[in-house]
């Protein structure tokens, strides 16, 4: 079996590389289509896509690999084994079609439902997070891609003005429903997996989401967030996890969920 820090080696380099192929097309312009869900979908998902599924295929061919686009098109592998990859090509397509910057290439690897290694990478922002094997990273490239720095993170612990994140396409009611009720007074709108990342850093507190997401959506961002001392956890408390079929959601499918720092901030 790969050695972790050699997996995420593999999943830094191919979502950098498939960060030069979406920002191509984001520069020059995407044409945009919807899916039988209604969501959009554009020629740099899918490019991105082809590019880390074959790099997946070269280095770790027996691994099942669970990618959005390819769930779109109905092709679900089995992933009963318990150890599976997560893919989300271009995560915050929206933020992508409408010329935000916060848009994420996402790819995680999933053992007995836990998001163990994962690489969040945010071309437009030359800037990447990893997490996983003990360590949790916030990588600053280049123009050219070339690593500038790489500097240990960590959730930091929630101040008496905790501060929140919210999704810029994907608020609910819910959601602020629970930063009223929860009195925080400080919120910021981001768009993708960008939210995780911020938490893990320690420039927020947390991420709170009652609007849906699918597995590929969170699990590389989680995997940051773990790595650095945070949490993802369901509303009854449970970490969330992954590979999961649960009534009345899609497969795949999150329910409600609270990305949180460090422990001490835990009700």
């Amino acid at each position: 079996m790969q050695q972790s820090a050699d997996i995420l080696k593999l999943f830094e380099e191919s979502a950098i590389a498939a960060g030069r192929v979406i920002l191509d097309i984001y520069r020059a312009g995407a044409a945009v289509r919807l899916k039988g869900d209604t969501s959009p979908v554009t020629e740099a998902d899918e490019a991105a896509e082809r590019l880390i599924l074959a790099a997946l295929a070269r280095h770790m061919p027996d691994v099942p690999v669970v990618a959005e686009e390819e769930v779109a098109a109905g092709r679900i592998p089995d992933v009963s084994g318990g150890r599976f990859i997560l893919v989300d090509p271009l995560d915050g397509t929206r933020e992508f079609i409408g010329g935000h910057d916060d848009f994420t290439v996402n790819i995680a690897l999933i053992e007995a439902g836990t998001p163990v290694l994962g690489v969040v990478h945010a071309p437009a922002l030359h800037t990447l997070y990893l997490g996983g094997a003990g360590k949790a990273e916030k990588v600053k490239l280049d123009d050219k891609d070339a690593v500038i720095a790489r500097m240990p993170i960590a959730a930091r612990l929630k101040g008496a003005s905790p501060s929140a994140l919210v999704s810029r396409s994907h608020n609910c009611d819910a959601t602020d429903a629970y930063i009223r009720k929860a009195a925080i007074l400080e919120r910021k709108t981001v768009g993708s997996s960008l939210k995780f990342c911020m938490v893990a850093e320690g420039v927020a507190d947390l991420y709170p989401r009652f609007s849906p997401t699918m597995e590929w959506d969170t699990a590389a961002g989680d995997a940051v967030l773990r790595a650095a001392g945070g949490m993802v956890a369901t509303e009854d408390g449970a970490p969330l996890t992954y590979g999961k079929r649960l009534p009345g959601l899609r497969a795949f499918e999150n329910p409600p969920f609270l990305a949180t720092g460090r422990p001490s901030e835990r009700g």
